[in-house]
This record gives C-alpha cells, structure tokens and sequence, in this order.
C-alpha cells in the first residue's frame, strides 16, 4: 500500500485516485530566463520516479511539466539582450528538454 504526506491535512495517508487505476500528475517545471541548474533535474527527477513507481504498479499515468515562459525575469533578461521574450523562453525550454535527454 503506497502512502503519501496530505500537505492539507498534515497527515500521513493512503494513496487514492479520483478514478480508479489512474493517476493524474501536474508538476511545476522550471521559469525559463537562464539555463537549466542542478535543482531543475533534480525536480524533474524525483516526479520521474514517482511517475515510474505509479506506472510500475499498474496505473496509467498522464504527468504534465508546465514551464514558466511569462515572467518579469524573462522579461528584463530579453530586455537586457534585445531579444523577445518568447524566443529566450523557446531557447531555455528547448535546452531544459535537450539536457533530460542526454
């Protein structure tokens, strides 16, 4: 039986889903204004194994990683480069993503 910390509750209990054999995970991924550091993998990592474990004992899984490409460090970083926003935050996403590959 998997048990898990209720940050609500602050209390220790039994794992359950809304739908029976399905586990739906949204994880906050990383603000995209400066490369990828250790603490970036390391978050994409421990949800990896989580969702790992989850499909190892036969659920299906559906994990979504957002990525913050609309903030004010975006923003004054493509300022201070001359370039848009949205073009920093695809090149940061785009080598996030490379450096999980590798």
């Amino acid at each position: 039986m998997l048990k898990v910390y209720n940050t609500l509750t602050r209390k220790t209990e039994e794992f359950s889903t809304l739908k029976p054999g399905e586990v739906s995970m949204y994880v906050c991924g990383p603000t995209v204004y400066a490369k990828a550091h250790i603490g970036h993998a390391m978050s994409a990592l421990v949800f990896d194994i989580i969702r790992r474990y989850l499909e190892y004992s036969n659920y299906k899984v559906t994990h979504v990683m957002n990525f913050t490409d609309v903030d004010d460090k975006i923003i004054i970083k493509a300022n201070q480069q001359g370039i848009d926003p949205f073009v920093l935050g695809e090149m940061y996403i785009h080598e996030f993503e490379e450096h999980l590959r590798d």
